[in-house]
């Protein structure tokens, strides 16, 4: 069985982190992907699909930390739908998908590439051992 998302899209919101009560890192992030088609009429149209992203632990940390909201990004992960309770007892349902891998596919800008110091939370994803976010250089496409 497979279960795997691929989406390339731009963020609607700044990553959100919190830490569960054991210190566990978890973000949550919305991604924007488009459909542009042309109608019966010949005009083109954009259909936008909202996806609601988690990353959990350096993951989650790696994208607080160098996603922003509007930013071209790869997400690679699982689709997952869970049930809550809200404060008033009904039952919602929610889709997920968990992320595995995000990759910033947006390039930096000129000063951070001329030899300005980055601050530690902008230094390229090969410095920050297991997280699985990246740069755009580092896809194989």
């Amino acid at each position: 069985m497979i279960n795997r998302v691929t989406l390339v899209g731009h963020l609607g919101r700044d990553p959100e982190l919190r830490k569960l009560d054991s210190g566990v890192s978890v973000a949550t992030f919305s991604i924007a992907t488009n459909e542009n088609y042309k109608d019966k009429a010949g005009n083109w149209q954009t259909n936008t699909e909202w996806h609601n992203i988690v990353c959990w632990r350096g993951l989650a940390d790696g994208v607080e930390a160098r996603f922003k909201k509007g930013h071209l990004a790869y997400v690679e992960g699982k689709l997952t739908h869970r049930k809550y309770q809200d404060k008033d007892g009904i039952d919602r349902y929610v889709t997920e998908i968990v992320a595995s891998a995000c990759k910033l596919l947006e390039k930096r800008d000129a000063t951070q590439r001329e030899g300005v110091p980055m601050s530690t939370s902008e230094a390229p994803a090969s410095n920050n051992a297991g997280s699985n976010v990246a740069d755009a250089s580092d896809l194989p496409f």
